[in-house]
């Protein structure tokens, strides 16, 4: 089910050998099978979601199955920042073969729910935002049917158009929401100019909460932070989605769907910080980076830090202790 990652995807440079306060990422990553996985203090444990029929099903720009290696590439070259009994592994990643993409979900979904038995936090490098789909499933086999699950989404789009005929990188908050009563939905970064009117109006007949991104510009963000602890406050559980398209297309131009409206990455890191770093958060994926579009590989890297940013926050923001 996960093919295993290439360990030379993962390299850097090397300040020293011994010395942990010089380590980066490539140096302290484990490549562990799933089963191996040992649950000996805190760990994030990478999945890779190599999958676009998602996108291609919605008529978007191909190219994103590519980003859960390129994403690797540069995590690898990044300071660990953690202290030395915290630990980040890489378990492989899954393909969507064809035009499965249910198949791929649903295997998505029993390894999401593996690494939650394990007590650890699953980080999902996607993929097309049909990855988040895969990711819900294994969130909620694992807290039960009867918990309350708040479902975070840092993006432009709503992603809730119907599925009557076939489900797509745009329809699964919509699936989740039609088929899980005890799940409630919040995005932030819609842009106005970025959904129709029907999406609109189907966000509030399914009680979707929204903050557009004109409201989340400097100055306005402790009240969206206190609207953050107000949903999370609701819920039992929480999981944290982000589709990069979200951000300015000047920092963010190899996304699938680039737009100049879009978020500072200052702000979408302000809200992964918070998001990720409340006990209640369980899990993150990262989505819709696409490689194909990028420009000198500034998304691609963009997208690492702020991966790193959800890994640090979950394994506590520490400095590494020479005393740990």
């Amino acid at each position: 089910m996960l093919k295993k990652v290439k360990k030379d995807i993962w390299s850097g440079r090397t300040d020293h050998l011994e010395d942990r306060t010089s380590f980066r990422y490539h140096q302290i990553v484990e490549f562990e099978k799933m089963e191996a996985l040992q649950s000996e203090g805190e760990t994030c444990v990478i999945i890779g979601f190599e999958s676009e029929e998602g996108v291609r099903r919605n008529k978007g720009q191909l190219g994103a199955a590519k980003a859960p290696d390129a994403l690797r590439s540069e995590l690898a070259k990044l300071p660990c920042r953690f202290a030395a009994e915290k630990h980040l592994a890489d378990i492989g990643t899954i393909e969507c073969v064809g035009n499965d993409l249910e198949k791929a979900q649903q295997q998505l979904g029993k390894a999401v729910n593996s690494v939650l038995c394990k007590k650890m936090v699953p980080i999902i490098l996607g993929g097309g935002h049909e990855t988040a789909y895969g990711h819900y499933l294994g969130v909620r086999e694992n807290i039960g049917k009867e918990a309350k699950l708040g479902i975070i989404n840092i993006d432009a789009h709503f992603d809730l158009r119907p599925y009557d005929e076939q489900t797509s990188s745009g329809t699964m908050f919509r699936q989740i929401l039609e088929q899980d009563e005890n799940s409630n939905y919040f995005v932030l970064g819609i842009q106005r100019y970025g959904n129709t009117q029907e999406l609109f109006n189907r966000a509030d007949e399914l009680n979707v909460q929204y903050i557009l991104e004109e409201d989340m510009q400097d100055g306005q963000m402790a009240k969206v932070k206190t609207e953050i602890e107000k949903f999370i406050q609701k819920h039992d559980w929480i999981m944290l989605t982000l589709c990069t398209d979200v951000l300015n297309a000047a920092f963010a131009p190899g996304v699938s769907a680039p737009s100049p409206f879009g978020l500072d990455p200052s702000i979408v890191r302000t809200i992964i910080k918070t998001v990720a770093s409340h006990e209640k958060a369980l899990s993150f994926d990262i989505s819709e980076v696409n490689p194909t579009l990028d420009e000198n590989n500034r998304t691609v890297k963009l997208g690492a830090y702020l991966t790193n940013e959800a890994i640090t926050s979950f394994l506590g923001g520490r400095k590494y202790d020479a005393s740990t």
